[in-house]
């Protein structure tokens, strides 16, 4: 009798909570990868597993979460939280290793106190003023429901298959991108300037798509890039805010992507 061979699938801790989001429609996207196996686990019980131990057994950690935010203050929320040392610790640990991350959409606003984590991030979103590479810098502003075109800006394993350009109804970020210090993937057809965003401070004051008052420079149209965090490489995606994301095929095609180069 022939033996037959079965490839072990990637499997992946995918950390989610934070910021609501269509469950359902988000782990269909996994489940529609062949040769990956996603394992979805809420914060705060997927902080305590991002450590060479917790992690044992997976090959990627994928970051679709907003840690270190606490919305349910009732004085300027969301009040910034400190990530715990053993965190610290334990994730810097995770990169020293080589274990690869892919990081989606909201996942660049968590542990807004945490400087090394955005270093590895390449970016941050603020939901109030805040502090970035040493400056002030205002909060940051979003936009539901953008119709753009993206562009493919580099022939790069992450963006393998995919058309030169494509459109996606998504929510953008006008925040913090440390391009410098990136490889960039995906560019944006979107105008990031303060005309075409909201004011999150003001949002999460009971001020829903307003601007008044609010103050923020030009930012980077880049959506998607590829860098080395300490021995790890790291992939962040700013789209998947709903399933316009994740059903499309293109989207798909990335986050699939970014999981096996990371690996």
């Amino acid at each position: 009798m022939p033996i037959i061979k079965h490839r072990a699938p990637l499997q992946c801790l995918v950390a989610v909570r934070g910021h609501p989001f269509d469950r359902t429609a988000f782990d269909a996207m996994f489940q529609a990868m062949d040769g990956i196996s996603a394992t979805m686990v809420d914060q705060p019980a997927a902080a305590r597993l991002m450590n060479p131990d917790g992690m044992r057994g997976f090959d990627v950690l994928v970051l679709y979460d907003m840690p270190g935010l606490g919305f349910e203050s009732p004085d300027n929320p969301p009040l910034y939280l400190e990530a715990e040392a053993d965190l610290k610790s334990g994730f810097r640990a995770l990169l020293e290793q080589g274990k690869g991350v892919v990081a989606l959409h909201h996942a660049l606003a968590g542990w807004p106190t945490w400087a090394d984590y955005h270093e590895w991030l390449g970016g941050q979103f603020f939901y109030h003023p805040g502090t970035w590479q040493g400056g002030a810098v205002a909060d940051s502003g979003y936009c539901h429901d953008v119709t753009h075109e993206i562009s493919v800006a580099a022939d790069h394993p992450v963006t393998a298959g995919l058309p030169e350009r494509f459109t996606l109804t998504d929510e953008l970020y006008l925040g913090q991108v440390a391009e410098a210090g990136v490889t960039p993937l995906l560019r944006s057809s979107a105008t990031f300037d303060r005309e075409h965003f909201w004011s999150a401070d003001l949002a999460v004051k009971g001020q829903m798509f307003s601007r008044e008052g609010w103050e923020h420079p030009p930012g980077s149209n880049l959506v998607g890039w590829a860098k080395q965090a300490l021995n790890s490489r790291l992939v962040y995606l700013q789209p998947g805010d709903g399933p316009s994301a994740y059903d499309d095929v293109h989207y798909r095609k990335l986050v699939e992507n970014a999981i096996r180069w990371v690996a």
